[in-house]
């Protein structure tokens, strides 16, 4: 190949190279332009998702938080079950009697007995014939309050059942398992199973006077949070009391749920977070100052230049401080911390949800001028 051949052929390919360049110039021109488009439709996340938590740059320490005082001492101990005594009488380097002998130290070891086999209790029946009648009498039995109904499995050990099954969610033969690795009871997952069901329905007549109890408080507290039950997505929908804690499992996250918490005549004051859901309930209704401060934050971070935005949330900062200051404490028991600076604000007295109701409606009119 001549050498004005060879110049050829390369010009050749390095226009053959260029029109690659220029078309994936044109390609990468119009991903950027897609892009862009994607961004626009791109909807922005719920208000009641929480914001990402900016992490520390290297280098970068955390100013240490500050303990709380009445956990500034050593590790608690607990009321021992059983002493052992380790005396000694003598030196046992030299021999010679030890005097002014007293306790030096205390170490205590804590550790599971263990696990019990189980007890089987059986009841031998008699019975005799009365010639007086003319009939066999039996020897009375009552075992209502060892087992449920005409089961053989004690109060305790359904109660141990449900216990592995609700709270720990084990699997039907996981407790299978469980009760005889540890106990020696060897049960079929059938019986556990059916075991459950009778639970349920010797239950059902507690659980309504429990949401009765509900209902008829004065004030409630609503959440619900995500639980998978079976392969299915759905809801544990909590209503709580200070004496009552009632849970119940939905997969709808829907607003009818709370209706059916509620009933149709509760008067009391609900208590819940921002979720649309709760806004069902058209009486008195408490939302969380939390999430409520969180998004004040968020305001004042969108609107940084914004005067009134910037006086409003400083203003119902301090309506809420206010609140909690005025928030009646009750005394703690023997023996029992007080929560301090930790313990949630009470509902707002009247002359503060008016502050409130005037604050809010002024920014609003700041917002939306006629």
């Amino acid at each position: 190949m001549t050498a004005d051949e060879r110049i050829a052929t390369l010009e050749e390919q390095l226009k053959q190279a260029l029109e690659q360049v220029r078309l994936l110039g044109e390609q990468l021109a119009a991903a950027h332009k897609r892009i862009e488009e994607l961004e626009k439709l791109k909807t922005p996340p719920p208000a009641f998702a929480k914001a990402n938590v900016k992490k520390p740059e290297a280098g970068e320490k955390k100013p240490r938080k500050k303990r709380a005082a009445q956990h500034n001492h050593g590790r608690r101990r607990e009321a021992p079950t059983r002493i052992v005594e380790h005396r000694m009488v003598s030196c046992p380097a030299c021999a010679s009697r030890l005097g002014g002998v007293s306790v030096a130290r205390r170490r205590q070891v804590i550790e599971i007995p263990p696990p019990p086999a189980v007890e089987v209790t059986e009841h031998v029946i008699y019975h005799g014939w009365c010639s007086e009648c003319q009939q066999w009498r039996e020897a009375p039995l009552d075992v209502s309050a060892e087992v449920m109904g005409q089961g053989r499995l004690g109060v305790k050990i359904t109660s141990l059942i449900a216990y592995l099954r609700t709270v720990m969610r084990l699997p039907v033969r996981q407790i299978q398992a469980y009760l005889a690795t540890l106990h020696g009871l060897k049960i079929s997952s059938g019986e556990i199973a059916e075991l459950l069901h009778r639970l349920t329905e010797k239950m059902e007549p507690t659980l309504a006077v429990l949401k009765a109890t509900i209902r008829a408080s004065p004030a409630v507290q609503a959440d619900e949070t995500g639980w998978r039950e079976d392969g299915s997505n759905g809801y544990i929908w909590s209503a709580s009391t200070a004496q009552v804690r009632y849970y119940e499992y939905h997969h709808s996250r829907g607003h009818e749920v709370v209706e059916a918490l509620l009933g149709d005549d509760f008067q009391g004051v609900l208590g819940s977070d921002f979720y649309a859901a709760y806004t069902i309930h058209q009486g008195l209704h408490q939302r969380c100052w939390v999430h409520f401060l969180r998004d004040g934050h968020g305001l004042k971070e969108q609107y940084a230049d914004d005067t009134a935005v910037q006086e409003w949330f400083t203003q119902i900062k301090a309506l809420y401080e206010r609140a909690r200051l005025r928030r009646p404490r009750s005394r703690p028991a023997s023996g029992q911390a007080s929560s301090g600076s930790h313990a949630a604000p009470a509902c707002l007295g009247a002359g503060a949800v008016a502050d409130l109701c005037a604050l809010c409606a002024h920014v609003l009119t700041l917002a939306n001028p006629l």
